[in-house]
């Protein structure tokens, strides 16, 4: 998607060698628009799935997940990285470790929202090492739904991630593909 790598390179900052910041449209400041057009690629790229709901974790992907649920008119679910205490009833979990929090966080999804009827896609704004998505995969292999494949918006190639959970048989569409950020630098692939 030509305008989010434009977006990437005009408003994003990378940190160090591996965290991309893109807080002023995707995870801090949301452009509604730029994100209902990115919900919308994502879902053209499902749209022969059968997809019957969305699944992301909170925060960032939610608004994404939004917009591409609008476009599939389905519902979308979110993993919560904490128990509520309205949470009542049977829950499927998974243990995540977040790179850029640096700590492990236990998501959690009410088994009433996901089940084997649904064909799930997962909708996050990032795929790096994969830990989020692994975690939301073996979300959907809990409810014995069918798993459609992810839509990412930005995957960093270049920390293997995506490679891995695609050699496990994980269809995988990301709207941008970043290669490196070397010297603040981002290529895409």
């Amino acid at each position: 998607m030509q305008e989010l790598r434009e977006r990437i390179v005009t408003d994003g900052e990378v940190v160090g060698r591996d965290i991309l910041k893109v807080d002023s449209f995707l995870n801090h400041q949301i452009d509604p628009a730029f994100i209902q057009r990115i919900g919308k690629e994502l879902a053209a790229r499902f749209a022969g799935e059968g997809v019957t709901k969305i699944l992301t974790v909170e925060a960032s992907g939610i608004a994404v997940a939004a917009a591409a649920g609008l476009a599939l008119g389905v519902p979308v679910v979110f993993a919560k990285k904490k128990r509520a205490v309205t949470q009542q009833g049977e829950l499927y979990a998974a243990e995540i470790f977040s790179f850029t929090r640096r700590e492990s966080v236990h998501i959690t999804v009410a088994a009433k929202f996901l089940g084997p009827g649904d064909v799930v896609l997962i909708v996050d704004d990032f795929l790096a090492h994969g830990e989020a998505l692994n975690g939301l995969v073996d979300i959907v292999r809990q409810s014995g739904a069918r798993l459609a494949g992810a839509g990412i918006v930005i995957e960093k190639k270049f920390q293997r991630g995506g490679e891995k959970l695609r050699a496990a048989g994980l269809r995988i569409e990301s709207l941008a593909v970043i290669e490196s950020m070397e010297a603040g630098v981002i290529k895409f692939g």
